[in-house]
């Protein structure tokens, strides 16, 4: 993929908003983008050159139709890149509370910490908002107990970060979902070179996935939309006492996520925050 095509299709969005562009960005998810950006007043939204279907995307776009925002799109092809290379150059690494350290294999001579994780993702446009990934990780460290010796399903697993935080900490053991193929690919290799690739196992689809078992501990780094349609999902999946944590969305929205979650007979016990991110950890209840 390092000098594959890429398609950037630019949705306008009137009147623009983080809110509005999560909203598009929900109902195309299921198309095979690989990367959003938020440009006021644009959403970016970028695919490989042959996967893109302008037919398609408007079928799927006619859905927001009688929405209070309008929108138009432009879709322009993006010169060939060497994408991994962008990335190294824009990829730092995240300490996160001096315990873990996560890193590209780059990366050398980095100090070390309690947990040390090396990614290397195969898809292009970076890595995903790292104030999630930070505290979804820190939710992670600050509940030794309920990861050691437990059964872990991380929710849009991506590159597998937390999933393979989840390993090192010691739990029985991890799955990893991703809608995704090229992420649930990715994610698996990086938990070979992580030596957890024993226990842990990655599947590409969506929540409907989770029937397959049941968890002590649920992960779930999305986004807004995505995490209120399936949280039922999430919560028939846990085990009695069993926690799911969820980010990927706004502080402002943490209401109607505590809302969602009660109704699923989940708990709030906790929340924390960064830039006006936000990441819960609910229990199921007994």
């Amino acid at each position: 993929m390092n000098s594959q095509e890429y398609i950037e299709v630019a949705i306008k969005i009137t009147p623009f908003s983080e809110e509005n562009a999560e909203i598009v960005t929900a109902e195309i998810c299921d198309l095979p983008f690989e990367s959003f950006s938020n440009e006021d007043p644009y959403l970016k939204c970028y695919i490989q050159k042959e996967l893109y279907n302008a037919h398609e995307l408007k079928i799927v776009m006619s859905a927001l139709e009688g929405m209070e925002f309008s929108t138009e799109i432009n879709a322009t092809l993006v010169p060939a890149v060497n994408w991994n290379a962008k990335w190294e150059s824009e990829f730092t690494p995240i300490v996160v509370d001096g315990k873990c350290t996560i890193k590209a294999s780059f990366h050398k001579g980095l100090k070390r910490t309690r947990y040390n994780i090396t990614i290397d993702p195969k898809m292009a446009f970076g890595t995903g908002h790292h104030q999630t990934t930070y505290m979804m990780c820190r939710a992670l460290l600050n509940n030794e107990e309920s990861v050691r010796g437990k059964v872990v399903m991380d929710m849009g697993c991506g590159t597998a970060v937390l999933a393979i935080l989840a390993a090192k900490m010691k739990a029985s053991k991890v799955y990893g979902i991703d809608i995704d193929a090229v992420a649930a690919i990715s994610a698996y290799d990086n938990a070979k070179m992580n030596r957890v690739g024993k226990i842990m196992e990655t599947y590409c689809g969506d929540a409907s996935l989770l029937q397959m078992g049941t968890y002590d501990l649920l992960l779930a780094n999305i986004n807004r939309n995505i995490l209120l349609q399936d949280i039922p999902t999430y919560s028939r999946s846990l085990r009695h006492g069993g926690l799911l944590m969820v980010s990927g969305f706004y502080t402002d929205d943490m209401p109607m996520l505590v809302a969602a979650a009660e109704n699923a007979s989940l708990e709030y016990v906790s929340d924390d925050s960064i830039d006006n991110w936000c990441c819960i950890t609910f229990k199921k209840k007994y």
